[in-house]
């Protein structure tokens, strides 16, 4: 099962913003910067790739082989 893709924001006490995106495989993860930007009329001053940016998305069914098989 996948994880729910979703957005981790943290302000500190000195105004600062950061985000993380959760549950988003690969270069996915880029197309929240632009949002959040204009969301937090912010501009992105430092970002870093998270381990899920390397992840690959499996979908079950993928997994699945055909087999075929004799019955004796």
């Amino acid at each position: 099962m996948t994880e729910k893709p979703r957005i981790v924001l943290t302000v500190t006490s000195d105004g600062v913003v950061s985000a993380e995106t959760k549950g988003v495989v690969g270069s996915g993860c880029l197309d929240y910067i632009s949002m959040l930007e204009e969301l937090l009329q912010a501009r992105t001053v430092e970002s870093a790739y998270t381990a899920d940016y390397t992840r690959v998305n499996v979908n079950a069914q993928n997994l699945q082989e055909d087999r075929n098989v004799e019955r004796a």
